[in-house]
């Protein structure tokens, strides 16, 4: 242990660091760096206070299995610091003890040897990009003591599996961006909102399902995910935008969900769904049907642009808004079709206007018969008649 005196600290260290109280101590052959506040220690530093890389809390070229001490100078570990084993590449396991309540920004970023890691429940919060390019960790059980992830384990290539207690409440922006490696993902009832880019470069990622719990979803959340084929979503009633506040005037985006996600080929809604957003099913290219319950009446501009591979929409006898007739989304009484699908398409006698961009994106579209009831052919951007 090497604890310098407050007399002796204060003349070999830097007065900002004596002041915040600024440690060293070596354990089990390990020199650890440590800073101290109001009777407990972090290992590492905190970046406001020290923004050099000389504050992690272990040498950088330390290899192997390793035990973060539970306390240090007398004092519980309480926190993991900012950048604490930033680029430790050697680190093969590392064990958090259950006096730790938070792990700080990038503190294992860049450990690309790191294969094994051991979150305790009295973990609260793990910050962003916590395990940012960890390429060899493969599975991680997120405490329950956990509410809320964001961008913590962005660029886990290796990781193949994860599991989320039902105390998440929110899945952050980039959560699990570029997690190449998983293949299925369980969101738990408890969550409410998956953030933008959530899963974004999960190209491996072959299902998903999506609880009714969650009331909305960011931007371009499941982008790149290029091998997903089974998307079972359970309530699409509050995705139609995300709204930014630019001084007093909000702006409106659409949504994208699944950019990028050629695959995709089965989509179950349920009859929880009164709401499909703008630009939902946006590049779905794979989709072939889509079956739209009664309980939709609201259907977003563009929510089939890009899905190439679609061949028939049907809509429920019931549904109040919306029909269906020949494989077409049509108006509830039947004169406006609202969007086409690919083959050969026989546009019914009770159309009488096509709405702008009703086939954009049918690669697959090789005839199209229109009647003579049809007085109006829409062009470019136009909102979705909902009846």
């Amino acid at each position: 242990m090497r604890l310098l005196p407050l007399s002796l600290a204060a003349l070999l260290l830097p007065l900002s660091s004596l002041a915040y109280g600024f440690y060293t101590q070596t354990v089990d052959g390990i020199e650890w760096t440590y800073t101290v506040s109001d009777g407990e220690a972090a290992v590492g530093g905190d970046y406001f206070y020290f923004p050099s890389e000389d504050l992690q809390a272990i040498p950088t070229w330390t290899t192997g299995a390793i035990t973060i001490p539970s306390t240090l100078g007398g004092c519980p570990v309480t926190s993991i610091g900012f950048h604490a084993f930033y680029r430790c590449s050697s680190l093969t396991s590392v064990t958090i003890p259950n006096t730790v309540t938070s792990i700080g920004g990038r503190a294992f970023s860049g450990c690309s040897g790191l294969a094994s890691v051991t979150i305790p429940d009295s973990v609260k919060s793990i910050g962003y990009y916590a395990f940012d390019g960890c390429y060899n960790l493969m599975s991680v059980t997120i405490p329950s003591s956990v509410t809320s992830i964001g961008y913590a384990f962005s660029g886990c290539s290796g990781l193949t599996s994860v599991t989320i207690p039902d105390t998440v409440t929110s899945i952050g922006d980039g959560a699990f961006e570029r997690c190449s490696g998983l293949t299925s993902v369980t969101i738990p009832d408890s969550v409410t909102s998956i953030g933008h880019y959530a899963f974004d470069g999960c190209y491996n990622l072959m299902s998903v399902t999506i609880p009714s719990s969650v009331k909305s979803i960011g931007y371009g959340a499941f982008n790149d995910c290029g091998g997903l084929t089974s998307v079972h979503i359970t309530d699409l009633a509050a995705w139609c935008d995300i709204s930014f506040e630019d001084g007093a005037n909000p702006l409106s985006y659409a949504h994208h969900l699944f950019l990028n996600s050629v695959e995709v080929t089965e989509l179950i809604i349920p009859d929880s769904v009164t709401s499909i957003g703008r630009y939902a099913f946006d590049g779905c290219s794979g989709l072939t049907s889509v079956t739209i319950p009664d309980s939709v009446t609201s259907i977003g501009y563009g929510a089939f642009i890009g899905c190439g591979g679609l061949a028939a929409i049907s809509v429920s006898a019931n549904n109040p808004s919306f029909s269906s007739r020949n494989g077409l989304l049509l108006s509830k009484n039947g004169r406006t079709l609202i969007r086409g699908v690919n083959g050969l398409v026989v546009i019914p006698s009770t159309v009488t206007s096509i709405e702008g961009e009703a086939f954009s994106g049918c690669s697959g579209l090789t005839s199209v018969t229109i009647p003579d009831s049809v007085t109006s052919i829409g062009g470019g951007r136009s909102p979705v008649a909902a009846a």
